[in-house]
């Protein structure tokens, strides 16, 4: 009983704690929040051709396995699951992949990591702001066969495996990150684990974004610590995904956001 209501207190509290742009005393944070505002006016018609492969797959009847090496679905959490039934439970609305998508841009993007490809409806909108390459890595290889895209997007690479072997691997291989979203296996070890690996690549003006965090308790706790870790030096709560900085002109600041 207490997981079914965690999703419930868990968005009470962030909704009592929540501010609006008004309370960014900081003109700093204040224009973020007000870039912010205007990227999502400006992307309104943007991107559409991802809504589109969204819908298709909203309506499709295909059945795959599913190989879930993290935390399961809450909703579908079986190993056969509808391609339709994963897309509208388990992956970011439009809303938030354009938050992710004004995060990145807010780094020089040459080198973007996604952890949890999913359907690649997320990683299709990171395709567009990334300026260098995007590394997106999933670990069922049914729906990893699923998200490919037909054409286009030349500059991803979808790292099919466990990500305790793939991810290393691959930052064995890169100079440095500049933007991360740790979307995958919903636990505490994992997150923690995943985010320690990716800092040490990290530099003064990287973002890192962390999905779900209010997903369960365990995942509450994983943004507790992460917030609490001296490189952070600001963090943004949206709800559905935390945002850190590890440069920023004043004292370590951590805001709950009306979004």
């Amino acid at each position: 009983m207490l997981n079914k209501a965690y999703p419930l207190l868990s968005y009470l509290a962030y909704w009592l704690k929540k501010e609006d742009k008004f309370s960014l005393q900081s003109p700093f944070l204040f224009k973020i929040h007000q870039d912010l505002t205007r990227f999502l006016e400006i992307r309104k018609k943007e991107d559409l051709d991802i809504e589109a492969y969204r819908a298709s797959l909203s309506t499709s009847d295909k059945i795959i396995e599913v190989t879930d090496f993290g935390a399961g679905s809450k909703r579908v959490n079986t190993s056969k699951r509808r391609v339709a039934d994963i897309t509208k439970f388990s992956t970011s609305s439009r809303k938030h992949a354009q938050l992710y998508q004004f995060f990145c841009s807010l780094t020089p993007a040459s080198t973007v990591l996604e952890l949890g490809t999913c359907m690649g409806i997320s990683t299709r909108y990171l395709s567009k702001v990334t300026k260098g390459k995007l590394y997106t890595f999933e670990g069922s290889k049914e729906i990893w066969e699923v998200a490919q895209p037909e054409q286009g997007y030349e500059n991803v690479t979808f790292v099919l495996g466990q990500l305790s072997q793939t991810l290393s691997e691959t930052l064995r291989k890169l100079d440095q990150i500049d933007f991360a979203l740790i979307d995958a296996t919903h636990t505490y070890e994992g997150t923690i684990r995943y985010f320690e690996q990716i800092q040490q690549k990290t530099h003064s003006t990287s973002i890192v974004v962390i999905g779900d965090i209010h997903w369960s308790a365990e995942m509450s706790k994983a943004w507790a610590d992460i917030k609490a870790k001296p490189a952070v030096k600001l963090s943004f709560d949206f709800y559905e995904c935390g945002v850190v900085f590890f440069d920023f002109p004043g004292q370590k600041t951590e805001y709950t956001l009306d979004f």
